[in-house]
């Protein structure tokens, strides 16, 4: 080794030791901390969510007693003025605050394969499927016509107004099952759900006179799933996971036709209403802290994991907060959002009505992914507001609830309007693996609820809605 070398060496080893010995004298930033006495009431919150059945209890009146509560409905209406009522014996304020809301009747829905290869004389093959939200109906009499079946968006475009035009068109789109059971449940849906959003419309676009769509889903039952799908003026359906592949083994063997018939009805928008309920704060009664899930359902099940847990989760942070007798600084603000399956209608009449207040909302929860283990919580917010809440680890360590991760958008599309004018939005993160089994379809009821797992969300949503709302300092906004 040259000199030169050694020298610049020897000088490389003193300005590492001299940053290490700068390092060693630095004193880290102190970890923030919680007073004791919220410490206390923290942990007095979780071990009272964990033992109770309150939201138990309410969530099977809201499935069973009242039932599926699509916006628009008499069981929306039911819905609300119960939810209104259970707030005002728990001694909140309560409003009913109003929306315009969508009103949509699913009709008669009905497909079979009347042609296709290999067909035995004078028989019929019957399609499972789910009218979606934007369809337009068919004559009563139904239409018959030829089956188009496609992969992507590029394979439909690739085909042309040639080959499109005048036929029934199907996306044949699986929902990745393996993703789903790796943790990525959200990210196979969102892979999947956007041909039901968009897909009539691109099908419209070429001529064709009907969009069909492969259930957004699990695979397993030959259950359709509904949802919402973007009006373009042509029927629209989802097909069960196991048809949808029928009609795709068919149709790769030769001519396939089908006899389709949905009469759903978009009526004109009516009243309905968010439930507001507040708990005010003993010190500071106008800051809000929100906790919420949505009010409304799809009609072919009873809506339990898509959103009565959410929204009886939030009933069951005041009631554990009244029954502890344990006061808010901050104003605690239970809010049951209405239409949020078919237009948004309650989250866009809330962002309008208090407009003049959103200054003062401190944060905002939402629960809308279903009812399964709670793994932590999903946050869009700075990252001095992750580490104000860093404390709540050791909090959260016996539920298990204890993943913090940051989310680019708003972590629930009802808090979205909050979020997007900078409210911290805070979401839970919990287990969906099986979720899209039964995700806007006839099973999403009651028995798809673990009463343990309901009680460890509460626990969840409590304890953070505490947090917000007994800390010595508001979070810091976006």
């Amino acid at each position: 080794m040259k000199k030169r070398n050694l020298k610049t060496l020897s000088s490389l080893c003193a300005l590492l030791l001299c940053a290490t010995f700068a390092a060693w004298s630095q004193t880290p930033p102190p970890a923030p901390t919680f007073s004791k006495e919220l410490r206390d009431q923290l942990q007095a919150v979780r071990d009272a969510a964990l033992t109770s059945d309150y939201a138990w209890h309410q969530l099977e009146h809201l499935t069973e007693n009242i039932g599926p509560r699509p916006s628009g409905s008499p069981q929306a209406q039911a819905a609300a003025e119960y939810v209104a009522a259970e707030m005002r014996k728990l001694g909140l304020e309560v409003h009913l605050e109003p929306a315009q809301v969508s009103h949509w009747i699913r009709g008669e829905e009905k497909a079979q394969l009347v042609e296709y290869p290999g067909q035995a004389p004078q028989t019929t093959q019957r399609i499972v499927l789910a009218t979606i939200s934007g369809s337009s109906a068919t004559p009563a009499e139904g239409i018959t016509a030829d089956v188009v079946v496609v992969h992507n968006f590029d394979e439909l475009t690739a085909l042309g107004r040639e080959k499109v035009a005048g036929k029934i068109v199907l996306f044949n789109v699986p929902y990745d099952e393996r993703k789903a059971v790796a943790g990525m449940a959200f990210e196979a849906y969102g892979e999947a759900v956007v041909y039901r959003g968009r897909g009539a419309k691109a099908v419209a676009e070429l001529g064709g006179i009907a969009s069909l769509i492969r259930s957004v889903g699990g695979a397993d039952y030959r259950l359709p799933h509904t949802g919402y799908s973007a009006p373009a003026g042509i029927p629209a359906a989802a097909l069960a996971a196991e048809d949808a592949e029928l009609v795709d083994h068919l149709a790769a063997q030769g001519h396939v036709r089908m006899h389709l018939t949905l009469t759903p009805q978009k009526l004109p928008d009516v009243t309905g209403y968010n439930v507001v309920a507040d708990l005010k704060g003993s010190e500071h009664p106008e800051q809000i802290v929100v906790v919420s899930g949505h009010l409304d359902s799809w009609d072919l099940g009873r809506g339990a994991i898509d959103d009565g847990a959410g929204v009886v989760i939030s009933m069951a942070t005041a009631e554990i907060l009244q029954r502890l007798h344990i006061r808010p600084r901050r104003t605690l603000r239970v809010i049951a959002w209405m239409d949020e399956e078919n237009g948004g209608g309650g989250n866009q009449a809330y962002a309008k009505t208090h407009a003049g207040e959103l200054a003062n909302h401190i944060a905002a929860i939402e629960s809308d992914a279903g009812a399964g283990h709670p793994l932590g919580f999903y946050m869009k917010m700075p990252p001095a507001a992750f580490t104000a809440l860093q404390p709540l680890h050791d909090i959260l360590r016996p539920v298990g609830s204890t993943v913090f991760r940051s989310a680019e958008h708003s972590p629930g599309s009802d808090i979205e309007p909050l979020v997007e004018a900078g409210i911290p939005g805070i979401g839970i993160i919990q287990d969906g693996r099986k979720y899209f089994d039964y995700h806007h379809t006839a099973a999403d009821t009651l028995d798809k609820v673990d009463p343990h797992d309901l009680r460890e969300n509460a626990a969840a949503m409590a304890v953070m809605a505490l947090t917000l709302t007994n800390s010595n300092e508001a979070l810091p906004r976006q």
